[in-house]
């Protein structure tokens, strides 16, 4: 499981999902840019594609790169997103962490590495990662319909028509 997230010290350490992965030995955490790895699947909530299972070599190979920031603070953050190859955007999903319970697309970086392990196929990763909290396994639950459908789809495009059609679009 190869995961690096650039922490952008905007959140409070206490609800840090990643300070969390950190402290378990999941995932690298980098506090400079140009220590992210150059060919990672770079989770950007500004790409126009978005994850899908033909992702999976990418993220076995070089792994999933994300952005821990405060969502208040993300276009100032983005300047991260300029200049990556792989980029990609998370389709619709329902966070289940305590701070954004419920809201739509505000997923903790947790639950963004989560889904994204999932959707490309590589489940058991994803229930890895949500096991490290005590609300983990809400969110692949939450969300199972969802991700099940995202991960049995062919390309982005595909993944984009379920959430479309799930979200009435």
């Amino acid at each position: 499981m190869k995961v690096t997230v650039y922490h952008a010290d905007e959140c409070d350490p206490r609800k840090c999902t990643t300070a969390k992965l950190q402290r378990q030995g999941k995932i690298r955490v980098v506090n400079n840019m140009n220590m992210l790895p150059r060919r990672g699947l770079v989770l950007d909530p500004f790409s126009e594609k978005a994850v899908s299972p033909e992702d999976r070599e990418i993220v076995e190979k070089s792994g999933i790169v994300g952005l821990d920031c405060s969502w208040n603070k993300i276009q100032k953050s983005s300047v991260m997103f300029k200049g990556k190859k792989y980029h990609r955007l998370l389709p619709f999903l329902v966070a289940a962490n305590p701070t954004n319970y419920g809201k739509p697309c505000k997923l903790s970086t947790a639950e963004a590495i989560a889904a994204t392990f999932y959707i490309v196929g590589l489940k058991d990763n994803a229930v890895e990662i949500m096991s490290q909290f005590k609300w983990g396994p809400t969110f692949l639950e939450l969300n199972h319909e969802l991700l099940e459908a995202y991960s049995n789809a062919k390309t982005s495009m595909e993944v984009v028509k379920i959430q479309n059609e799930f979200i009435g679009g």
